[in-house]
């Protein structure tokens, strides 16, 4: 698994940072998973091959297919960003960078204030 993390990461050009930030660990967590100093739960071996989108078989070197083959694929849109409760369901990032909540607050609201100029004409 220890080959396979790092593959996976240099390839998508991803920092340690920004996988720990998606998975909600510290980076030096994930750098131990790397290095083989520290071993994942079950939980974040599934996180991270959901990140990754590649199966549990290949992080494990089960199979050397990394592409992944989901029985049955659920998508939840559209979210509603105005639904507060919704933000602990979803990560938005840019730049690799996790988007704060009050970010998001500004998002919205910039939306908003486009949405009302376009619609009034100013």
């Amino acid at each position: 698994m220890l080959t396979r993390l790092a593959e996976l990461r240099k390839s998508r050009r991803w920092t340690m940072q920004y996988i720990s930030d998606q998975l909600g660990i510290a980076k030096s967590t994930y750098a131990g998973y790397e290095s083989g100093y520290r071993e994942p739960s079950l939980d974040t071996i599934k996180r991270i091959s959901e990140l990754y989108k590649t199966s549990v078989d290949y992080l494990l070197e089960r199979t050397d297919d990394s592409s992944f083959h989901p029985e049955q694929v659920q998508i939840n849109l559209p979210v509603e960003l105005t639904d507060k409760t919704q933000w602990a369901k979803i990560q938005l990032a840019i730049d690799e960078k996790i988007i704060s909540p009050e970010e998001l607050n500004h998002f919205i609201a910039f939306v908003r204030a486009k949405r009302e100029i376009e619609e009034n004409g100013l």
